[in-house]
């Protein structure tokens, strides 16, 4: 049989996730390689033989992006396949050149075939970017259920930067689990809250295996989207959440747009904070691309923790990583949280930056004036409390979802600002999940 030689396109996540749902067991097909971008420090390795099955006894190599059109040369690629998420069509377009003009043809992953279906009912929280407020709405759907009486598991999108056999399936229930997992600063990012909320975290490579686990002990699954990734899980319920902030970006970017137009609630966080102008354009787009979705405008409130401590001072501000980076807002919630406090100067951190953290900025020059709390190995969490030692300023505010204090040593006064969502929408989207629990799916 003549093999159809595959090369997908990823970010140490939904890459692995397609081999493992679309290509996976399927003898009509080879996965030559995968590319690796977005992260630092991802390729190099080899999607291990164990996980890869029949017919990939050495693995499957995971390459530098950069390298895409001499791999498809070099193995004789039939088709590209592009699967991470976070950027725009223009982005993906820029890709499928290089892929067509290098002979391979190219296609963005089968959404249908990368959901799987769960005995439970499975709740989707999913977005149009990077750092439009899916956490705060992540927590409000669970405390909804954890009202309701109900075992809830939440399954968050991958983050499986180290010993991928070692992280196939992890379970988070205590905060000592996030350091016998080696756990990065994104990670725990992202798992901390939910522990802290009393909620089990599953996260790791194979999704499918994870869902058998979850579902062992769960009445309701809570899918915890990544960026702006699609479900891994058949939702029951479609919660995609958007921003004012960048408002136009439910269109253009990949693939945000498919959560948006599949959504059942589209919520348009951040309201407090964006124009009205903004919000009516997002409205605009919903009632174009979903008429169908119920379409809630929240606001995302900001709290110090010492709002007195940031009044008249020079603060350097520490906002979520991501949605720095790759998710390209100027500014999160710490700054938010300094402006209203009166702070007399947000300090520029780029004359204090040093090793991957000016990479980092090397990488994303639209940064500005605020850091992003990159920590995706040692040496780059190294680099990241070398740059806040460096820092001319009087008070550092933490604007990340995790308290960064606790994890990176800070010589320096910190401020730690917390977001949540709004009673009106929580309640709203209490509604909703009551609803679709009633049905029994």
């Amino acid at each position: 049989m003549t093999q159809r030689k595959i090369l997908i396109m990823g970010a140490a996540g939904k890459d692995f996730h397609v081999f493992n749902t679309c290509y996976r067991g399927r003898p009509e097909f080879r996965v030559v390689a995968f590319t690796a971008t977005q992260i630092p420090n991802i390729e190099g390795r080899r999607y291990p033989p164990g996980l890869a099955g029949d017919g990939y006894p050495d693995g499957i190599p995971i390459e530098p992006e950069e390298r895409l059109a001499d791999l498809i040369a070099e193995h004789g690629v039939d088709e590209v396949v592009f699967a991470y998420s976070d950027v725009s069509y223009a982005y993906v377009e820029a890709r499928r050149a290089i892929a067509e003009g290098a002979g391979a043809s190219f296609a963005t992953f089968d959404v249908e075939r990368t959901m799987i279906a769960s005995s439970k009912p499975v709740i989707a929280v999913c977005a149009v970017r990077t750092g439009c407020g899916k956490s705060q709405t992540t927590r409000a759907v669970m405390s909804v259920l954890r009202d309701k009486g109900l075992k809830t598991v939440a399954i968050r999108h991958p983050m499986p930067y180290g010993d991928l056999e070692k992280q196939v399936v992890q379970r988070f229930a205590t905060l000592d689990d996030l350091k016998k997992h080696d756990c990065t600063i994104e990670e725990m990012e992202e798992y901390e809250p939910h522990i802290q909320n009393g909620c089990v975290v599953y996260a790791g490579v194979d999704y499918g295996a994870i869902l058998r686990e979850a579902e062992k002990e769960a009445d309701a699954i809570l899918w915890d989207g990544g960026n702006n990734d699609t479900p891994f899980f058949r939702p029951d319920l479609w919660i995609t959440v958007a921003d004012p902030h960048r408002p136009g970006h439910e269109r253009d970017y990949f693939p945000g747009r498919t959560n948006f137009e599949r959504a059942d609630v589209i919520v348009i966080n951040k309201c407090n904070t964006a124009e009205e102008a903004d919000i009516a354009t997002v409205e605009r787009n919903a009632a174009e691309m979903n008429p169908g979705a119920e379409v809630l405008r929240a606001d995302s409130p900001v709290t110090a923790s010492d709002p007195g401590a940031l009044r008249g001072k020079r603060v350097l501000v520490v906002e979520d990583g991501p949605t720095l980076t790759h998710g390209e807002m100027k500014y999160g919630a710490g700054t938010v949280a300094a402006r209203d406090a009166g702070a007399a100067e947000i300090v520029d951190p780029r004359p204090f930056i040093v090793g991957e953290i000016a990479e980092t900025f090397r990488k994303y020059p639209d940064i500005g004036a605020v850091l992003p709390a990159m920590g995706y190995g040692e040496q780059q969490i190294a680099d990241l409390a070398a740059t806040i030692d460096r820092a001319d300023c009087d008070v550092v505010v933490i604007g990340t979802p995790i308290d960064l204090a606790r994890v990176v040593k800070i010589d320096k006064p910190t401020v730690r600002v917390t977001y949540d969502l709004d009673d009106a929408t929580a309640r709203a989207l209490a509604e909703r999940v009551e609803g679709i629990l009633a049905k029994g799916r």
